[in-house]
């Protein structure tokens, strides 16, 4: 997913009446983006420690998306988007996060 489909996606969560839940969901992302980079940036030593850490945050992130999807579907919301971030494809969703993650720091500029 690119930044343009993310951006895509952001703004159509953020116009969701689902605010509390849209704004856990982005927190979520943002919390596990954090952890898979510094993940990334550790030594093989300290991946061991952090990896029950990472996965914890990644299945957080996971249940916020079906969520606020579920929520939406009962709103009678469009939740197309939960199965454009990846469906059930835990890789495509972690990825997902990580964009989310990246536009919002660019929207914060």
């Amino acid at each position: 997913m690119d930044i343009k489909e993310t951006t895509e996606i952001y703004r159509h969560l953020k116009a969701s009446k689902l605010n509390g839940l849209v704004d856990s969901l982005i927190k979520s992302a943002v919390r596990y983006a954090r952890i898979r980079t510094d993940w990334y940036l550790s030594s093989t030593e300290v991946r061991a420690e952090m990896d029950a850490e990472r996965t914890a945050a990644h299945n957080a992130f996971i249940s916020h998306c079906d969520i606020l999807a579920r929520n939406m579907q009962k709103a009678g919301e469009d939740n197309s988007w939960r199965y454009k971030i990846g469906g059930n494809d835990r890789k495509q969703i972690g990825d997902f996060a990580c964009s989310l993650h990246a536009v919002m720091g660019i929207l914060a500029r």
